[in-house]
């Protein structure tokens, strides 16, 4: 069964998903980051090429030909993937095809809309029978 885990009150998501594709990486695991639109899909793979001048985030869009062995793939679509290990969700709604991952993250910044769309995320996985975890972010 899928794996659940809410890291909230994250000030910055992008920052957070960094870190945490970078410790995954370590572990060698593959990532999804699912975006919430194209700009922001963008935007997120111009900070992972620019992460640290030390670590390389190899990662592509998941329409590309190679996404299948890349360890991080982006995409805003669920239509494209290439693999189920671990997902980084960055939208306000829970897709259809998140049970199809070993572990799935929900990323809650300050924001009291976001906090309440995360509210409702948390209740479709607790209603469902899925085991959450809950992670609050360290100062």
């Amino acid at each position: 069964m899928t794996r659940v885990e809410f890291f909230t009150n994250v000030p910055n998501k992008h920052a957070k998903a960094l870190s945490l594709c970078e410790k995954a990486l370590a572990k060698g695991r593959q990532l999804t980051l699912l975006a919430a639109d194209e700009a922001e899909m963008q935007d997120l793979q111009a900070q992972l090429w620019n992460a640290a001048p030390t670590q390389f985030l190899a990662n592509t869009l998941a329409e590309n030909v190679h996404a299948g062995i890349t360890p991080i793939v982006l995409c805003v679509q669920g239509s494209l993937l290439h693999q189920d290990d671990v997902c980084i969700n960055l939208q306000a709604q829970t897709p259809a095809f998140f049970s199809r991952f070993r572990h799935f993250v929900e990323l809650v910044g300050l924001d009291e809309d976001d906090k309440a769309q995360a509210r409702e995320r948390f209740k479709f996985y607790r209603d469902r029978g899925y085991q959450i975890k809950t992670t609050p972010h360290e100062a």
